[in-house]
């Protein structure tokens, strides 16, 4: 589905002259934690409520410019662009521009969020693998040859951590051949930080354990 289909434009923007109580107001009446604010059919910027609560109510919004914050996306950035603008700027809502710069509307965080909840990575069944490597080790093709090596598929994959020498995957693979994954991984070194329900190694290790305890109890 076209992402232009989730443009809202019920609010329209704030103009730079509006005063402070109007934009309290409008805050009182609704959810956002940010309100477009524009001049002569300019986008200026957002202004997020925890700054607007802490002006007074008699000034213009002019008289706090220096609040505003620049963030906005394009009617044609692509979604997972967007969902990148909203988590840099820690706002539930998001100004859209075209390329002349005019104000289109605004995307909320849920309908993008939904669309992410839309794709394989979470709307097909499967189990979430945590790889762990080393940065110099990092290869996406080695990983994605030792997942369909054992006849499983991937169907989503991210880097989820990033800290020195070391780097995480996030992997979402089709329950066919899970397990069999998961021991291949162990074989060429990789660290599991999280596994599936299918994944018996560890289970096997306890078993063996418990095996081995009742064997000396003897």
């Amino acid at each position: 589905m076209p992402l232009q289909e989730y443009l809202i434009n019920d609010i329209k923007p704030l103009n730079i002259n509006d005063k402070i109580s109007d934009l309290k107001m409008m805050f009182n009446e609704l959810t956002y934690s940010h309100i477009p604010i524009e001049n002569n059919g300019v986008y200026m910027g957002c202004i997020s409520e925890t700054d607007a609560h802490c002006f007074e109510s008699h000034k213009t919004i002019i008289d706090c410019g220096h609040a505003l914050e620049s963030f906005f996306v394009r009617i044609d950035t692509n979604w997972l662009d967007v969902l990148e603008t909203f988590a840099q700027n820690s706002c539930n809502i998001m100004p859209v521009l075209d390329r002349e710069n005019v104000y289109c509307g605004y995307y909320e965080l849920n309908d993008i969020i939904g669309l992410f909840n839309q794709t394989p990575f979470f709307a097909e069944p499967g189990g979430v693998l945590i790889l762990e490597t080393g940065v110099q080790d990092y290869s996406f093709s080695e990983i994605s040859q030792i997942v369909e090596s054992n006849d499983a598929k991937i169907l989503g994959a991210f880097v989820s951590k990033l800290e020195k020498d070391i780097i995480q995957i996030t992997l979402k693979i089709g329950v066919s051949g899970l397990n069999d994954v998961i021991q291949t991984f162990r074989r060429y070194s990789y660290n599991i930080i999280s596994g599936h329900e299918e994944d018996t190694y560890v289970e096997n290790l306890k078993e063996r354990s418990e095996y081995l305890k009742k064997y000396l109890d003897i």
